[in-house]
């Protein structure tokens, strides 16, 4: 069984890659399982430039097959933005996702409805210097005023999905594993599967 380290500390995004990757024989590792505690700086200027920040840090910091990503909310209304500053949106310090989202509607307030946007997330499979890989996935939808639903996290309760009257964190575990735009790129990710199954 091969071992491949996740390059995230966020544990959410580990428990869901943990799901959409439980059909291949193998065994994903924490950074916090290797004792590496590294925050990398995302410093590109594309979803594939942050991921491949990210795998090629954690892969010096650990000899290992790295699988990273990089995602984002992208908005029309907003010229596309977030993007890949989603995370880092809210200009405040240590911002919760409920602030994301009434910030986000804040920016939006003003604009004509809908608010059609859509998830991004490319996934890279960092195996070393010579052998990189990636898969991008999309998920269209538009952004509601209601905050609706538990799961998820991010935008999840204001992302409405494209021709569902749900939000992406009114989805199951398995709806969301299904549909995403991680679970598109991971689903998409022929390479992965084929480094997995080579002897």
């Amino acid at each position: 069984m091969k071992k491949l380290l996740i390059a995230s500390n966020n544990a959410h995004k580990f428990q869901e890659l943990s799901a959409l990757l439980a059909d291949l024989n193998l065994k994903l590792i924490k950074p916090s399982d290797l004792g590496i505690k590294i925050d990398v700086a995302e410093t590109g200027d594309s979803y594939f430039a942050n991921a491949l920040i990210k795998a090629r840090a954690f892969h010096e910091a650990s000899n290992m097959p790295v699988l990273a990503d990089d995602s984002g909310l992208e908005v029309n209304a907003l010229n596309g933005l977030p993007g890949i500053h989603s995370h880092r949106l809210v200009p405040i310090k240590h911002a919760t996702d409920r602030d994301r989202c009434f910030y986000l509607l804040g920016r939006l307030a003003e604009t004509p409805k809908p608010w059609l946007a859509a998830f991004h997330s490319t996934t890279i499979l960092y195996i070393n210097s010579q052998e990189i890989y990636s898969s991008h996935g999309i998920c269209p939808g538009q952004i509601i005023e209601d905050i609706r639903g538990e799961n998820g996290f991010g935008f999840d309760p204001i992302f409405l999905l494209a021709d569902r009257n749900q939000t992406m964190a009114e989805l199951s575990e398995k709806q969301k594993n299904e549909l995403s735009h991680r679970a598109r790129a991971i689903q998409a990710f022929d390479a992965l599967r084929n480094w997995v199954n080579r002897s």
